[in-house]
């Protein structure tokens, strides 16, 4: 019984896991809503919040990606690269965040009571 279980929290790891690499684009567009970031922030962000350890050059890679489609703006602080969100960037939080209510109601539709 004990093996089922262990199989069980290890699935539901991996698939939190995939989860989380697959939105983090979202996940970091809702966080620099609230305050700006530096990839170093990020990675410790995701670190701490999801016990998710992520490699700099993807986030890098990522935030880089995410600058040059326009949704956020990073410029130099010191030795830093500290990035905010852009008007674009708020657009897809909110449009997002429709789309979250609809997939939500739709599930919702799905699972029975």
């Amino acid at each position: 019984m004990e093996v089922l279980y262990a199989d069980k929290d290890k699935a539901l790891l991996q698939i939190r896991r995939r989860l989380i690499k697959n939105f983090i684009d979202i996940i970091i567009l809702s966080k620099l809503k609230e305050t700006p970031l530096s990839g170093y922030d990020v990675i410790s962000l995701i670190k701490r919040r999801f016990h998710i350890l992520l490699g700099s050059g993807s986030v890098y890679s990522l935030l880089y990606s995410m600058e040059r489609n326009g949704l956020i703006k990073g410029v130099w602080n010191e030795r830093r690269r500290i990035y905010t969100l852009t008007p674009k960037g708020e657009e897809t939080i909110k449009a997002t965040t429709d789309s979250h209510k609809r997939i939500e109601s739709f599930v919702a539709t799905l699972l029975p009571k």
